[in-house]
């Protein structure tokens, strides 16, 4: 595959001043998309028909195209379709997980729009450079020195041996992709302030949009779901959704429900996702003796999440570590009007939510709370707490299940997000390609590989290539 020369535009001039230019704009838009599990893959799936639309014309670039579907395309396609029909702007839905792997070799020869989806990549790149068939070492340690300049000179040997753990959230190795962007995007205001004060370059927020998921209406009664999985009729249902991992606080959420005892045996977990390998949450809730509260459900098709949401009294979305991600899945269940428990992150000050110590909210003067926020610190002792009340009062969960769906009909629908791409589109496509000093992995565009491969047939590299 032959490259133009790195910052090459692919984009024709056309007004893109305001969000009106967004109409008829050609996008190429790289992202995972069903069947992949990514979180990533379902929100571009849910947001493109809406920018579609909005007039904006898109081809999606997915790492492959099996199985067909229409607007998707291989990346190995899109150099040849971009030099016969050059796209306005290309958009990168960039995440921390290998299925994000195959847009690095587009990163930097065309910078557009990087849509960050968390705030740390470190992890998935260290193991796309050091653990493929053929690990690339040099290219690793050129590739950290450049975005960490500042680093010890033999810290990124540690991350080598695979002993980072929690120092990749300490350098996330994000500075490169900032700064080769012509705009980068977050989810959330305050994470786009830090990120923007720590690298020096914009970066812009963009509200997470998630459908309705009791539009329609669920097909399946909250009755039958309890049924299906064993809930006594009485039971006040508290639902963990997502992946079944111990950074979900699931073994502190069972920790917490066994310390409440028989102050709250009415209590149930009910787990509705794919289980992680890494991770027996059956057996943990057997050791603490609840593994008659503890349901178990596997995973659960699209089409029925609306269902279990609503089978659920209290949804548990907590998350420790956090990588700055911002959860659709929390936003579904707001979106459901259940009352939700979440952690309090540093990256969500703007949201309205009560501190169980002393049960006060905190986050906008006068706003009522969508969520209740466990401080990391006293965890254990808040989420009990938490639980407790939630437990007991259904009038508590019903005002924060209310005021959750009021706040994502505010500011959290699918269509609000898709009018702020409508916004974003343009003014990144309008922007020139920044200049940034990469490693030599990243600047090569393949005329060597090409090269090499021409010169025993005494062929000589075809004119035209390396200049794109």
């Amino acid at each position: 595959m032959i490259l133009p020369p790195l910052g090459a535009t692919t984009g024709t001039a056309q007004d893109l001043s305001s969000p009106a230019g967004a109409r008829g704009l050609r996008v190429a838009w790289f992202s995972p998309m069903p069947p992949s599990s990514s979180g990533i893959a379902a929100y571009s799936a849910e947001v493109l028909p809406r920018l579609r639309a909005r007039g904006v014309e898109i081809d999606v670039i997915a790492e492959s195209a099996a199985p067909p579907a229409d607007g998707v395309v291989a990346a190995r396609d899109f150099v040849w379709m971009a030099r016969r029909r050059p796209y306005d702007l290309t958009v990168y839905q960039l995440g921390n997980a290998r299925c994000h792997d195959y847009m690095w070799g587009y990163l930097f020869r065309y910078p557009g729009l990087v849509v960050l989806h968390d705030a740390q990549i470190h992890q998935a790149r260290a193991q796309s450079l050091l653990q493929r068939w053929k690990p690339r070492r040099d290219d690793y340690l050129a590739e950290f020195r450049a975005s960490h300049p500042g680093a010890p000179d033999d810290l990124g040997l540690l991350f080598e041996a695979g002993l980072g753990g929690s120092l990749y959230g300490h350098w996330p190795l994000v500075r490169l992709v900032l700064q080769g962007a012509r705009l980068a995007v977050v989810h959330s205001p305050a994470l786009a302030r830090r990120l923007q004060e720590t690298w020096g370059v914009e970066v812009a927020s963009l509200p997470m949009g998630v459908p309705d998921p009791l539009d329609p209406p669920p097909a399946v009664s909250p009755a039958n779901i309890r049924t299906r999985h064993g809930v006594p009729e009485g039971a006040v249902v508290v639902g963990a959704v997502g992946g079944v991992t111990p950074e979900k606080r699931l073994p502190e959420l069972l920790a917490a429900m066994a310390a409440l005892g028989d102050r709250q045996p009415h209590l149930h977990l009910l787990v509705v996702g794919a289980p992680a390998a890494h991770y027996d949450v059956a057996a943990d809730a057997a050791a603490r003796g609840l593994g008659d509260r503890v349901h178990l459900t596997g995973f659960v098709d699209d089409a029925e999440l609306g269902a279990y949401l609503a089978a659920i009294d209290i949804c548990a979305c907590m998350r420790w570590p956090s990588n700055g991600e911002t959860s659709a899945s929390w936003w579904r269940a707001m979106a459901a009007g259940r009352a939700t428990i979440i952690t309090d992150l540093v990256h969500q000050p703007e949201l309205p939510v009560v501190d169980p110590r002393g049960w006060r909210t905190l986050g906008p003067a006068g706003a009522p709370p969508v969520a209740v926020a466990i401080p990391i610190l006293d965890e254990h002792r808040t989420l009990v707490e938490t639980l407790d009340v939630l437990g007991r009062s259904a009038v508590t969960r019903r005002e924060i299940g209310d005021e959750a769906r009021r706040y994502w009909m505010a500011r959290h629908t699918l269509d609000l997000m898709a009018e702020a791409y409508v916004a974003l589109l343009p003014r990144a496509a309008a922007r020139t390609a920044p200049a940034v000093d990469l490693p030599a992995h990243l600047r090569k565009n393949g005329d060597e590989h090409l090269t090499a491969l021409l010169a025993p047939f005494g062929v000589d590299t075809p004119a035209g290539v390396s200049n794109g």
